[in-house]
């Protein structure tokens, strides 16, 4: 005969709620985790398509004055001559040719097979004149008719006399082109859209 009886622990029942709260939290954890998850693939995607398609240049110095000034961060579009042809007086940049390390920024005056002249500090272009509002000051020196190759731009900076450019160093290959400066986001006093002038050069 037993002294005693073994007593068996009765099982819990657990409180009205108190299950449904512990299959919940981790269910909770892991629509957490998968939103972070989504967020963050999805941002890099969009950081890769958009570096894809532009590219962020800061103006160093004054040759594009009063256009840009130095320091002036830019936005360029990789993509916009994919569908449409490089027009005299879009801003372009380039790998620089004296020094192809750095990036230039400058407006394109000339297209293949233009001819270009600066005399009298003015610019033709196929012998017309060019309506040039935008420039700091007419160029002090001038140039010999240049022919610019089928292949090339010939570029000149809009602060023409502290410009390197092609009176410099001749006309840029068409396929140098990185893009086209299409807006400046800083400073944020000079925020906009970049402006391209439609040049007169006769065809």
């Amino acid at each position: 005969m037993k002294d005693f009886e073994e007593i068996q622990p009765l099982p819990q029942i657990p409180l009205e709620g108190e299950e449904e709260a512990a299959i919940e939290q981790p269910s909770k954890w892991r629509a957490f985790f998968k939103e972070l998850i989504d967020t963050v693939l999805l941002a890099l995607v969009l950081f890769l398509v958009i570096n894809g398609l532009t590219a962020r240049v800061r103006v160093d110095g004054p040759s594009m004055e009063p256009s840009f000034f130095n320091d002036n961060r830019v936005i360029v579009s990789k993509v916009s001559y994919w569908w449409g042809d490089i027009q005299r007086g879009d801003v372009i940049v380039f790998p620089a040719p004296p020094s192809p390390d750095e990036d230039y920024i400058k407006r394109v005056i000339g297209l293949p097979g233009d001819q270009v002249e600066v005399r009298n500090g003015r610019v033709f272009v196929n012998g017309q004149l060019l309506d040039e509002p935008y420039i700091a000051a007419p160029p002090v020196r001038d140039m010999a008719l240049t022919n610019v190759p089928e292949d090339s731009l010939f570029v000149m900076g809009d602060n023409r006399n502290v410009s390197s450019d092609s009176r410099a160093w001749g006309p840029l290959k068409v396929e140098d082109v990185l893009g086209k400066a299409v807006f400046v986001y800083w400073p944020l006093e000079r925020v906009g859209i970049v402006t391209h002038y439609d040049l007169a050069g006769g065809e």
